[in-house]
């Protein structure tokens, strides 16, 4: 049965009526009911009285967030409380675009994330006055977060939309030394290393490639079995900007380079990755199944000690060992090649937009966005992510009299990150916040005289800074397209991304020839290359005149 237009869009404002109920749009106007909310000078409680607003976001399942205690407790500080509509993480990006589109709207939209806030609605909805433009609120409101923009410009211009505007505030990866990881990082597994006498990792393609036949044919897993196998991944997800970066790459797209936008996946350099990955196919250096297995079956891989080379956030969440066997497994240290001498690898910029918008229902913008600020600072960061004092944790006296953090007795020592999860939000979401700081006077411990054991964390913060943070590079600043740039580009992105993959795949396994590098750099070039980078290029230009 067809159904006219009309009534799909009426359909999808009853349901979004009856799904988002409560959550905004019926009643007083924002700006009839703005004059009934009384700021205070400044600090704490941020209103004269006490005001609700209607917030939108989504859950994880742990908790409902009127449960939680950070929004609990945070409400009495405040005098800010909200009615919630938190839909699960799988049906958040429908809701929300249901709401959206009704005008059923929220007062604010929480931790959607840039995945179902994406670029193209905040510009649309911000263009349409559904999002408060917030740059001119901002010094005023938010002295936590104007410090910071003052302090990093690559901020301001990463969330200012081509229209010279500020809809939504991000999520800052400042603080924690992992938070230039693009993705987890590859880790080699120490006790093979140890079995070959290897005692300084590789630093070119031809010193890796040597590695990787010593752990094919040197049995150093033990077992008197030839089973080794020495890379592997899933799909090449992880592995590939590791390895492209060997080859002068850091984005398997489009990348900057001395201030041009290239594609990567046309170059040479990534036609020498693509040689170099089917010579180690080929030659059973590369997991054979590479491009047809799951998570689950390479993870079940590293626990038989099949695998020697692997990525994951940590080498023991694929090798099934305890953490503190894993100081053995050194990062994966960045090649060189005859494509590129110089050590590179690409880094993450650590900026998530989308994390917070306000839309044009809110009486009062100002004190929401006083509100958002306090996570801006140490402080609020620490609270939003381990939550307020009784919650997770308490303070407790030593031995030696001294105050320290402790868990509370709820917690189960053994699945701290279940228990946080009903505690605060910022579990398995991206809330707007900066990392809070990894320092002695946050941690927490089991019990008061429990001794504050770093070593891990001071391990992976090490082979970071030695092994990423020295070699980093930026592929392309954090840009928006303009919504007229990004409906002319959508579809060419949908299919180059498909077709590079595809074809990635075929190189690597044999399937495809590299004998018809041209032909794919031909059919590349057909589906709309040249006006995909002028975009890109245009946009970046504009980045860099902000």
């Amino acid at each position: 049965m067809k159904v006219t237009k009309f009534a799909k869009v009426l359909s999808g404002v009853m349901i979004s009526t009856m799904v988002l109920a409560g959550c905004g749009g019926s009643g007083d106007k924002a700006s009839d009911k703005k004059d009934d909310v009384k700021l205070t000078e400044s600090g704490f409680p941020i209103v004269e009285e006490e005001v609700s607003f209607k917030m939108m976001g989504p859950n994880v399942g742990l908790a409902e967030w009127k449960d939680m205690p950070v929004f609990q407790e945070y409400a009495k500080k405040t005098g800010i409380n909200f009615e919630f509509t938190t839909p699960p993480v799988a049906d958040f990006s429908t809701k929300l675009n249901l709401a959206l589109a009704s005008g059923d709207l929220p007062d604010v939209i929480y931790a959607a994330g840039n995945s179902n806030l994406t670029d193209t609605m905040v510009i649309e909805y911000g263009e349409q006055g559904t999002f408060v433009a917030l740059e001119d609120l901002i010094d005023e409101n938010m002295p936590n977060f104007s410090k910071i923009l003052k302090e990093n410009d690559t901020i301001r211009r990463s969330i200012t939309t081509p229209d010279g505007h500020i809809y939504t505030l991000p999520s800052l990866a400042m603080n924690e030394p992992t938070a230039v990881w693009p993705r987890g990082p590859m880790w080699y597994r120490g006790d093979w290393l140890e079995a070959l006498n290897v005692t300084e990792l590789p630093k070119t393609t031809d010193e890796f490639y040597d590695l990787l036949v010593r752990m094919r044919d040197e049995d150093p897993n033990g077992n008197g079995q030839k089973d080794e196998i020495p890379l592997t991944d899933v799909k090449m997800e992880s592995t590939r900007p590791w390895l492209m970066a060997a080859f002068g790459l850091t984005n398997f797209g489009v990348q900057e380079q001395d201030g041009k936008v290239i594609y990567a996946p046309t170059t040479e350099n990534y036609k020498g990755y693509l040689e170099f990955m089917n010579k180690l196919y080929s030659e059973k250096l590369l997991d054979q199944e590479v491009f047809s297995q799951a998570d689950e079956q390479k993870k079940a891989k590293g626990q038989k000690n099949q695998i020697g080379l692997f990525p994951d956030w940590f080498s023991y969440f694929t090798t099934g060992k305890e953490e503190k066997d894993a100081l053995n497994d050194p990062m994966f240290q960045p090649l060189t090649s005859e494509y590129s001498k110089e050590t590179v690898v690409p880094i993450s910029a650590g900026i998530s937009r989308g994390t917070f918008a306000i839309t044009k229902e809110a009486a009062s913008p100002e004190a929401l966005l006083r509100w958002i600020d306090y996570f801006y600072g140490d402080e609020g960061a620490f609270y939003i992510n381990k939550g307020p004092e009784g919650a997770l944790w308490e303070w407790a006296e030593n031995s030696e009299g001294e105050k320290v953090r402790v868990y509370t007795e709820n917690v189960d020592l053994a699945n701290v990150e279940d228990t946080r999860g009903t505690i605060t939000p910022a579990y398995g979401l991206t809330v707007p916040n900066i990392d809070y700081k990894n320092t002695e006077d946050l941690y927490i411990r089991g019990n008061a005289d429990d001794e504050m054991d770093t070593t891990f964390t001071d391990f992976i913060n090490s082979e970071t800074e030695e092994k990423i943070t020295a070699n980093g590079q930026l592929p392309m600043p954090l840009l928006y397209l303009s919504k007229d740039e990004i409906d002319q580009i959508k579809d060419t992105q949908t299919d180059l991304s498909t077709y590079i993959e595809q074809m990635e795949a075929k190189f690597i396994t044999g399937v495809e020839p590299l004998s018809n590098w041209d032909k794919y750099v031909d059919t590349v070039n057909s589906m709309g290359l040249e006006k995909y980078l002028e975009i890109y290029q245009k946009a970046l230009d504009n980045y860099n005149k902000q």
